[in-house]
């Protein structure tokens, strides 16, 4: 499971799908409707934000939206739409670390997007979070 931080512009096609199932099973992890992935550690940051459900919400609802843009057809039913917005952190050296892990996987299966992104120099998180100092989460499973 991949949840990134980074703002889901950056992904690729199979990317953005991957992440909009992914992220539709995290919101089923965090309802309690599953017992698989229960302990996942991407899934740390949304169980110890103030309201868990209306966190995932809120990521699918950004994530909805970069699939509109692009013209792809996600079910909007999947998620609720909020009033309540929340912000949740995550540090610089995690954007950092996701965005390289990102153009590592571009570089084989889009090179055409991964030029375009190689020289990026500020990387946009995903609304719901906030970029604080601090080196990558304790939750990453580090791939070197």
């Amino acid at each position: 499971m991949r949840i990134w931080s980074i703002h889901p512009k950056y992904l690729d096609s199979r990317g953005l799908v991957a992440l909009w199932r992914e992220s539709l099973l995290a919101k089923t992890v965090l309802e309690g409707k599953t017992s698989g992935y229960r302990n996942h550690p991407q899934l740390d940051r949304f169980k110890t934000s103030l309201n868990p459900n209306v966190a995932i919400n809120q990521y699918l609802s950004t994530i909805y939206d970069e699939a509109l843009y692009r013209n792809f057809t996600f079910d909007s039913g999947k998620f609720s739409k909020s009033l309540i917005s929340l912000s949740l952190t995550v540090t610089e050296g995690q954007l950092m670390y996701e965005f390289t892990h990102l153009l590592g996987k571009l570089k084989s299966r889009d090179v055409e997007l991964y030029e375009r992104l190689k020289s990026t120099n500020s990387i946009i998180p995903h609304p719901l979070f906030k970029v604080v100092k601090g080196e990558i989460e304790k939750w990453e499973i580090v791939k070197h």
